[in-house]
């Protein structure tokens, strides 16, 4: 499915430049362009809420910090178990369709908020709510890449992320007048807001074309057999790899706030510009740093880019403990720099394995199972990061940073092992049935 990368580079939408209008992530008039605004619009609320939710549950519901924790994991576990079959449903159905049914039923979930008095409802919804976020995770992936079609799915993944990166952002931002308040009706205002932003999402959502599974350029006869991504060992290989990778999601958002306050001289402020620094690096260098990750050969490349450069990266985080002040806060961001470039050659380069590694009948269940690997590591990586690293101190750092370099630098055999299969017994992603002239995107994405 590779796309020549001279030909990328000379794209505007591939470059960010052109009709990209100066520093915005948002792409030209057309399809991308709708489905980058439905996106903004969902992680606006998502920033209010990420920000605000669990002061909401602790501070206005009365519920105690354990208690959140401990039914937001319970509730992602089991949230997971959507993943898989919501993307084998956006293989047989028109995802744009099923990703608005979902959005109105997440609005109806996030609303539901408002009338949790106890752990027991608080679960139940919590449970409702994870579910439809991990499936939709799913059915999202395969709408870009009926969207983007086989050689832009990569780069619409990758103005995707920068644009839900502005959007929460935005939504935190607004989360901070409610905070301020501290009142029962400011934070009754922060849940129906995030409420609202999913229906405004689906109205952007339904102002594109169906994709019904026959129209759809990436779709092949022959029907997707039920649980084939799951039976495909060395698929399941290098999605496991990319997942041991998003390991450094809870470095980022857990464990460097903590390291931060108790093993450096920094001031418990840095933590603010830290994560700002990342966002902001996220919306500018996304889409530039996704070309050259269209096919799996690259991806894997950018893979093992991607765990050098993370290994690196908590090196530099391992340096700070103890350091002063001024020198703890230059490093710390210096790291988050370095962080940042890994982060995104993961993201794009895991979307890229898992859409080309994956039959073209079958990208919203390859997507699913891709996405199930990555949940539990999200699940898992709070409580054996902190282990190991807040417990642990410097060697701690050194050990995950093995752990990052070591997956990076397998991932390229992982995925030629994958690709053997492949060329043995389906066709490419690339040549399974392109748009055809005039049933491509308004615009290139």
């Amino acid at each position: 499915m590779a796309v020549d990368e001279d030909a990328a580079a000379q794209s505007p939408s591939a470059s960010g430049s052109g009709r990209w209008g100066g520093w915005s992530p948002l792409p030209p008039p057309g399809r991308l362009r709708t489905l980058s605004l439905a996106t903004l619009a969902n992680t606006v609320g998502s920033g209010l809420w990420l920000a605000g939710g669990a002061l909401y549950l602790t501070r206005d519901v009365g519920l105690s910090a354990a208690s959140v924790g401990a039914g937001l994991t319970v509730a992602w576990l089991v949230g997971l178990t959507a993943s898989v079959p919501l993307g084998g449903l956006a293989d047989r159905r028109d995802p744009r369709t099923i990703r608005a049914v979902l959005q109105v039923c997440q609005a109806a979930v996030a609303a539901s908020f408002l009338l949790v008095d106890s752990f027991p409802v608080f679960l139940v919804v919590a449970v409702f709510e994870t579910l439809l976020a991990s499936g939709n995770l799913a059915v999202r992936a395969a709408l870009v890449a009926a969207v983007g079609g086989p050689d832009g799915r990569v780069h619409a993944f990758a103005t995707l992320r920068a644009v839900a990166n502005l959007g929460i952002a935005v939504g935190a931002g607004l989360a901070g007048f409610a905070l301020a308040a501290d009142t029962h009706l400011a934070y009754q205002a922060l849940v129906v807001g995030n409420a609202v932003t999913y229906l405004v999402s689906v109205a952007l959502l339904l102002r594109l074309p169906a994709y019904p599974p026959l129209a759809r350029p990436d779709r092949v006869a022959a029907a997707p057999r039920r649980g084939r991504a799951l039976r495909d060992g060395r698929f399941l290989a290098v999605s496991g790899a990319s997942a041991v990778l998003a390991l450094q999601w809870t470095v980022l958002t857990l464990v460097v706030p903590l390291w931060t306050v108790t093993r450096t001289g920094a001031p418990p402020a840095v933590v603010s510009v830290v994560l700002l620094t990342n966002t902001m690096l996220t919306v500018l260098l996304a889409v530039p740093l996704s070309r050259g990750a269209n096919d799996a050969a690259r991806a894997a490349r950018a893979m093992r880019r991607a765990g050098l450069v993370l290994a690196a990266a908590m090196l530099l985080y391992a340096a700070t403990g103890g350091l002063p002040s001024a020198a703890a806060t230059a490093l710390l961001v210096l790291a988050t720099v370095v962080y940042t470039f890994g982060d995104l050659w993961h993201g794009t380069a895991g979307a890229g394995l898992a859409y080309d590694l994956a039959p073209p009948d079958a990208v919203g269940t390859y997507q699913g199972a891709d996405g199930l690997l990555a949940g539990l590591a999200r699940a898992l990586g709070p409580g054996l990061l902190t282990l190991v690293i807040l417990d642990g101190g410097a060697p701690g750092w050194l050990a995950v940073a093995a752990l990052f370099a070591v997956t990076g630098v397998a991932v390229p055999a992982l995925t030629r092992r994958a690709l053997a299969v492949r060329s043995a017994g389906r066709p490419p992603a690339s040549t399974a049935g392109e748009h055809p002239a005039d049933d491509r995107p308004s615009a290139p994405v």
